[in-house]
């Protein structure tokens, strides 16, 4: 069998996993690949490519950065790469029917979760966010419904009390890569059929809000446990303290509820800072005050008029 010519769409690191699996393969043929513009990072906003674009320039292969898929130009530029499949990786822009249909396979995408729960856009960090103990990847098929295409295959992955989305989202990457290796092939080669999914079990996985990073005491200590180690890869999530934000970069829970009021700081010592919230206590482990750097909270407390103490509150 020849190499299956691939155009490849993906931007982030969980799409240079799958990017480095099928340049790999020796069933593949990476023709092109398109992801997003580059856009400015870091203090100095300087304008950087995709963590894609960078391998795929290192490789020598053709790259197309458009700002919008599915003009004409676009697509007449990627109908002259001949490509026989698209591979979806986090690629971040709505493909169109017209794009869907330039290839003879179609397009797959490599979804983070185990479909069809968590479709959309933060499928890794809701799923911590919801205390689920199992996540996985999903390879689809790409129809126009939001993540609604026939699966080809999956793997699955527990998730800790502690495992953080950043931790979930490294093991889903070389989990989705894999799916290119095998049931992507065993697809093409025609022996394996998509499975239709149950659209009735369907939950989504809306894309995450600043708004959502401030922690909330009055809420469930797990609550407030699972939104930290969920938002690790951005916002990050943050408290008050005479006014300032207060980072809270990670934390563990207990159940046991203390006799004061939410926001309380109720002890601060090696352990750490630990808070009263609307049920159970919050362990703050690591945290970092505005304009300084991320610390261990037992360190930082060990400092003069830090302001955590047991009494303050949180939070105002």
């Amino acid at each position: 069998m020849s190499k299956v010519r691939v155009c490849f769409c993906g931007t982030p690191d969980f799409a240079v996993t799958s990017l480095k699996k099928i340049l790999e393969d020796e069933h593949y043929e990476v023709v092109g690949v398109v992801t997003q513009p580059d856009r400015p990072a870091g203090r100095k906003m300087v304008l950087t490519p995709s963590p894609v674009k960078s391998l795929a320039l290192a490789k020598g292969l053709r790259v197309i950065s458009p700002e919008k898929i599915n003009q004409d130009l676009i697509l007449q530029e990627i109908q002259r790469w001949s490509a026989e499949v698209a591979i979806v990786v986090a690629y971040g822009q709505i493909l169109s029917q017209r794009f869907l249909d330039l290839f003879p396979f179609g397009a797959v995408n490599v979804h983070g979760s185990v479909l069809p729960k968590w479709r959309g856009a933060a499928p890794i960090q809701r799923a911590v966010e919801a205390g689920d103990t199992e996540s996985g990847v999903a390879l689809q098929k790409v129809v126009k419904a939001l993540d609604a295409g026939d699966v080809l295959g999956i793997r699955r992955v527990s998730i800790g009390p502690n495992m953080n989305a950043q931790e979930l989202h490294d093991e889903l990457a070389v989990l989705g890569a894999d799916t290119l290796h095998i049931e992507l092939m065993d697809y093409i080669r025609g022996n394996l059929a998509p499975i239709p999914q149950d659209h009735s079990l369907a939950t989504y996985a809306k894309k995450i809000d600043k708004a959502e990073a401030e922690l909330k005491w009055s809420e469930r200590a797990e609550t407030l446990h699972n939104r930290v180690r969920a938002f690790v890869m951005g916002p990050g999530t943050y408290t008050l303290l005479h006014g300032k934000k207060l980072k809270v970069h990670k934390t563990t829970w207990d159940p046991k509820g203390v006799d004061a009021r939410a926001g309380t700081i109720v002890s601060a010592d090696e352990q750490g800072v630990r808070v009263a919230c609307g049920e159970g206590t919050l362990l703050i482990e690591e945290l970092q005050p505005e304009s300084r750097n991320r610390v261990r909270a037992a360190d930082y407390i060990k400092g003069s008029n830090t302001g955590l103490v047991k009494g303050e509150v949180l939070g105002v």
